[in-house]
């Protein structure tokens, strides 16, 4: 059962990131915090996406993409004394859509008075089961030990040919930084362009 779960949990960026409309992706920040203060970051030990004591192909790719994000926003790694911790979650759940069948209506009144189906005619609700997946990005004040960033990104996952590889980690986590509205050194948040498609 625990291999199923990494095998899964080890799969989903993949799958996120092939999901054909994309994942849904938010992102959320603390409007007390002094993002001037923040010019280096580093990762939690462990991760949430490590197991059992050993670091993940997952969280490996999840590392060199953030690292990617982060140093295209100016912040620099440092392992030893750094302002930002990065943290990662992943999980897979099952999940089940029903739609109601449509009432026996006005489409079908042209049988009214005439005649009727027979005991169990008719369509049933339409029941669809996937499966969702959800990624976590976390950035934590390293002195207050508090979270400061969150980036959610939450996909239905589909496509197993794709699971996990390098390209779609890199995808997903670039999708949850466009979310991400700071820089290095900078306090403001910076607004997307609202002129460019």
């Amino acid at each position: 059962m625990k291999a199923l779960k990494l095998l899964a949990a080890g799969s989903m960026t993949g799958l996120l990131a092939a999901c054909a409309s994309g994942p849904t992706v938010k992102g959320d920040y603390d409007h007390q915090a002094d993002f001037a203060q923040y010019r280096s970051f580093g990762f939690m030990s462990p991760l949430g996406t490590d197991r059992a004591g050993y670091s993940t192909l997952l969280t490996e790719r999840l590392k060199t993409a953030t690292r990617g994000q982060m140093e295209m926003r100016g912040y620099v790694y440092s392992a030893s004394n750094p302002d930002l911790l990065v943290n990662f979650g992943a999980k897979l759940q099952q999940k089940v859509q029903v739609t109601p069948a449509p009432p026996m209506g006005p489409y079908y009144g042209y049988r009214a008075g005439f005649y009727g189906g027979w005991p169990g005619y008719g369509w049933g609700d339409d029941v669809y089961q996937y499966t969702e997946g959800t990624l976590n990005i976390d950035l934590v004040d390293a002195r207050r030990k508090q979270l400061v960033w969150e980036g959610v990104a939450v996909g239905e996952v589909q496509d197993q040919g794709v699971a996990g590889s390098a390209q779609s980690a890199e995808k997903v986590v670039a999708q949850i930084f466009a979310k991400y509205p700071f820089r290095a050194g900078v306090a403001a948040p910076q607004l997307p362009d609202k002129s460019k498609p």
